[in-house]
């Protein structure tokens, strides 16, 4: 589309009415002749730029590593030696002046350490001390002693970085770079081990072992790089303290953050942040002296400093930019040459194409009446103008029937949403529900696995004693199983109230949906009632799942004996049976939407993994006790689709028999 104006431009002109074999031979070899010469420069191009960026992020980490290696191989010496006069000082006891010579001993053998120190805790030493902390040093060639307790006068040792750092995380650290005044008076920066004595079976801090480098002959040796004509290398300390750089009144007075900040350059702030984080990349920026560069930063593991080296791009691409400027004058005369074959081609195949995108826009804003132009050749302009027609009357059908089909799922999708709202009103919702019985907890919850379910739950008292409870589960699921449901919950608390006994409650059930059942459905049913005074259950099974049990000897199931579901055969006779929940004991009942819950590689929850997850569940609040149970299982499933419904309740003891015989008489 971008060539139309050009066609407007060049539709009266003479050369366009020259439709001969010569005038189109030539517009056709000049466009070839410019693709392929666009192609090649292009493509040379773009190879040299990348094999320049490649072969410079490998000279770059080379140089990087090469630097850091040599930092880190000085760093890890110092470290080690600091350590090993810590596990000394664990390990032995040292007098005085064993402890002098061992000092003095460690900063003579190891030069590349300038002064080292052991600055004990308040008394740790002696008990006539409070403070202690010899310190030996180079002095102009030879081992000087210092004491650090008497070198600083306004601010203890106590307080210093390399102190209290490794003091409060119990480990080596090296400190920030800091000029040490009152003791080495240079540069430096410390690696600080803290050692300890075991007393009765307990470890102490006794104190910390230092061990300083002098950091003027590293930023010298890291600043005399250079690299191509202006480019360097840097040092930046763990929280962006410039130790070694060109910029030689940043050192020690400027950090990669204040520069960023004087800049509001939030590019470098994020640079700096991956540095300090212990980062290494390869990345364009502009330098801290201003200039556009590449540069690769490694850190400085021991330390958690940064090393830098930066490749001013203005040098790297000299001779890029000259090969540029001759490809440019190249390119200039091949986009002459690509307009006049554009020109030829907007003339016989853009304007019907020009046509057909005016009229295809229209049809995609909506309106599929508009007529398309009319193309009268057979070429590939031709057939796309037909298959344009063709899919205009199969889009005008489709959103017909779309706007039909969306229709109808919006209808279904309410109403089923209704259905819900329905079902859910039906179950007990309100916990707890009998704020005047505190002789007893119950708590329940149910999660369909469509918009509305076949499991349901209830709990209402027949008199003022005995609450029945029940739990049940319906074939299939869906609407039918929710109508199902809605029946039989209905019949079970009506034939609860008047009955008052499980079996009877069952049998009388059983008999009214086995009379009336077309469609063979069925529930299964575990239905319960609780003398709240004594604590005494009387239960029927209807073939449902056994409940579990929780009281002082653990977790188990409960024996029940055989019992048919509900609704397939008339007449089937149900017995009771009992069991006493003394204060405390609880009883959890469930469907198989919780065992037979399936993980995305189809295993079972199972009934093992319930009995287990119940013994580790919390058990002070019901609601607590069947979240962990809801929780396990959602862990259980990992994002597998829920493929039954899920339901279940819990109900316990909660006071002793003179409580709850009181509490009976009274409510």
């Amino acid at each position: 589309m971008k060539v139309i104006p050009t066609i407007r431009h060049f539709h009266g002109s003479p050369m366009l009415r020259k439709n001969s074999i010569v005038t189109k031979l030539v517009l056709v070899i000049a466009l070839f002749s410019s693709v392929i010469f666009a192609v090649t420069l292009g493509y040379n191009y773009y190879r040299s730029r990348v094999m320049l960026q490649d072969e410079l992020e490998s000279n770059a980490r080379n140089l990087a590593m090469s630097l850091v290696n040599r930092v880190e191989t000085q760093l890890t010496a110092v470290a080690k030696v600091t350590e090993g006069v810590a596990g000394a000082l664990e390990t032995s006891k040292y007098t005085e002046p064993q402890l002098h010579s061992l000092l003095k001993a460690t900063v003579e053998n190891n030069p590349e350490i300038y002064g080292s120190a052991i600055a004990f805790e308040p008394y740790a030493f002696s008990a006539q001390s409070r403070l202690y902390a010899p310190y030996y040093y180079r002095e102009n060639g030879k081992i000087a002693l210092s004491r650090l307790e008497k070198s600083y006068q306004f601010v203890p040792y106590l307080y210093w970085d390399w102190y209290q750092i490794p003091r409060e995380l119990g480990k080596l650290e090296w400190s920030e770079p800091y000029f040490d005044e009152g003791a080495g008076n240079i540069l430096m920066s410390t690696c600080s081990v803290p050692f300890y004595e075991e007393i009765n079976g307990d470890k102490q801090l006794k104190g910390i072992v230092s061990a300083d480098i002098s950091l003027d002959a590293l930023t010298e040796y890291i600043s005399s790089v250079k690299i191509l004509k202006t480019g360097y290398a840097a040092l930046l300390s763990r929280n962006g303290m410039i130790l070694a750089h060109p910029m030689k009144g940043s050192i020690m007075n400027e950090t990669f953050f204040s520069i960023a900040e004087a800049r509001q350059d939030a590019y470098l702030r994020e640079l700096g942040k991956k540095m300090i984080r212990g980062e290494s990349g390869f990345v364009h920026y502009t330098s801290l002296v201003g200039v556009r560069s590449w540069m690769y930063y490694a850190p400085i593991a021991s330390a958690g400093w940064t090393l830098a080296v930066v490749f001013p791009e203005a040098e790297l691409l000299e001779n890029v930019g000259k090969l540029s400027m001759t490809m440019a004058a190249m390119g200039f005369i091949g986009i002459l040459l690509l307009t006049l074959a554009v020109i030829y081609i907007a003339k016989t195949v853009i304007k019907p194409l020009q046509l057909l995108t005016v009229a295809t826009d229209e049809i995609a804003s909506g309106n599929f009446d508009v007529d398309l132009p009319i193309v009268h050749s057979n070429d590939e302009v031709g057939v796309l103008t037909h298959d344009f027609q063709v899919m205009q009357e199969s889009l005008k059908e489709y959103i017909k029937n779309l706007t039909e089909t969306t229709a109808a799922k919006e209808r279904i999708q309410s109403e089923l949403k209704m259905a819900t709202n329905i079902q859910a009103s039906l179950l007990p919702r309100l916990f707890p529900p009998f704020p005047n019985h505190p002789e007893f907890d119950i708590y329940a919850s149910m999660v369909p696995a469509k918009e509305v379910g076949g499991d349901f739950y209830d709990f209402f008292f027949i008199d003022d004693k005995n609450l029945c409870f029940l739990i049940a589960d319906v074939s299939d699921k869906g609407v039918p199983a929710a109508l199902y449901m809605m029946v039989a919950k209905t019949l079970l608390k009506t034939e609860g109230q008047r009955l008052g006994e499980p079996d009877k409650i069952l049998f009388s059930v059983n008999n009214i949906l086995a009379s009336d059942n077309e469609s063979c459905m069925f529930t299964t049913v575990f239905c319960a009632i609780l003398d709240v005074t004594t604590g005494e259950v009387r239960f029927a099974n209807a073939g449902h799942n056994p409940p579990l049990i929780i009281d002082s000897q653990g977790v188990r199931y409960l024996s029940l004996k055989p019992g048919l579901m509900l609704g397939p055969i008339m007449e089937t006779v149900y017995e009771t049976e009992r069991v006493t929940l003394k204060p405390g004991d609880t009883l959890f009942l469930y469907t198989d939407g919780v065992t037979e819950a399936r993980s995305r590689k189809d295993d079972l929850y199972g009934e093992s993994q319930l009995r287990e997850a119940l013994q580790l569940a919390p058990k002070e609040e019901l609601s607590g006790m069947i979240h962990c149970i809801s929780e396990a299982l959602v862990r259980h499933a990992g994002g597998a689709p829920q493929s039954d419904d899920i339901t279940m309740l819990a109900i316990r003891m909660t006071k002793d028999n003179a409580s709850m015989n009181h509490a009976g008489k009274g409510g």
